[in-house]
């Protein structure tokens, strides 16, 4: 399969026009790169492509991974590629979970752009996502990584309105960033330089893309974006990974892993990434923010704990996720 897929998307490549470098192309209108992480996507993927479809800004490419469909995704996706005038790729994933999935498009040497902007299989993206995101992306300088992350408007199954995410109301942070991921990965788009820093991290010790994206960035002093308009219908239904974390159900689910160490194994994942791959891309004020927050972890004492807490600084986005973080210290589980 991984030799069909490879010779069609190489005829793919063929039948149209030479990609120009991003070096190359107009800078009034620079191009993204879409990393479409796929895997029996084919219920409601179709949606998804047309979205990309509809964009007010045209200038993109989406270069597919899959990990081991069996369902009728590689037609769908085959289909599409024959109806618009953008490259589309379609290759085997690594088969190791989603985040790996994501990280290995990133990886690839031969996906050149401007900008990338990740993609689940069953969203809808509003047609201004990718404009709005650029129109923000492109006041920051070159030599700087920046990301721009939005809310999202939540729908069911049936493409019904359910709601909207919650509207953060404190800055985007490293601060923020090592305790809380404000931005879902269906919404990011980030710069050249963001994706060089997502780069340095080993894929096996990245608890999710998008969380380690929003570390990366803010950790080497990158701007971060966080749009408080929508950009994505974002579809939940039984099969997600990863649901919109409403409600008291929600609440009581995170709660119960908190309590089983599972936030505490996640945080001593990142802090390895940080510590390990990025120190030498990251502020000094960010590192020490990051030193203190190990300290807090060490702690035997709960004196101790909340000095260091305190010091380092972090915080989450709403007063009742900063109460669960406090217990959570108290009991010794971040």
């Amino acid at each position: 399969m991984c030799e069909q897929l490879a010779s069609w998307a190489a005829f793919m490549r063929n039948s149209r026009p030479a990609f120009v470098v991003a070096s190359d192309r107009n800078t009034d209108s620079p191009h993204v790169a879409i990393l479409l992480a796929v895997r029996n996507g084919a219920r409601f993927l179709s949606e998804q492509l047309q979205s990309y479809a509809e964009q007010t800004h045209p200038n993109w490419s989406v270069h597919v991974s899959d990990d081991g469909s069996s369902d009728g995704t590689h037609d769908i996706i085959q289909d599409f590629a024959g109806g618009v005038p953008q490259e589309v790729t379609l290759r085997c994933g690594p088969r190791t979970g989603a985040a790996a999935n994501f990280l290995s498009l990133l990886c690839d040497g031969k996906i050149e752009a401007d900008y990338f902007a990740f993609s689940d299989q069953d969203d809808i993206w509003y047609a201004e996502k990718l404009g709005r995101a650029i129109n923000m992306l492109r006041t920051v300088p070159r030599d700087q990584p920046a990301l721009y992350c939005s809310r999202t408007e939540l729908i069911d199954e049936a493409g019904r309105h359910l709601g909207y995410s919650t509207a953060f109301k404190r800055p985007p942070s490293f601060r923020n960033a090592l305790v809380q991921n404000v931005g879902g990965g269906n919404t990011m788009v980030f710069n050249r330089l963001a994706g060089d820093l997502l780069r340095h991290v080993p894929d096996e010790i990245v608890v999710a893309h998008d969380w380690m994206t929003y570390l990366t960035v803010s950790a080497a002093g990158g701007m971060i974006f966080y749009d408080q308009t929508p950009s994505v219908r974002y579809r939940q239904h039984r099969d997600n990974l990863v649901g919109s974390n409403l409600g008291f159900q929600a609440a009581v689910h995170r709660a119960k892993k908190i309590l089983a160490g599972q936030w505490r194994g996640w945080n001593s994942l990142n802090v390895t990434a940080l510590m390990h791959h990025l120190s030498h891309r990251m502020t000094e004020e960010n590192m020490s923010v990051l030193e203190r927050f190990v300290e807090m972890r060490l702690a035997e004492s709960l004196p101790r704990r909340l000095w260091n807490l305190w010091r380092s600084g972090v915080y989450r986005q709403t007063p009742l996720a900063n109460l669960a973080m406090l217990l959570a210290v108290i009991a010794n589980k971040v």
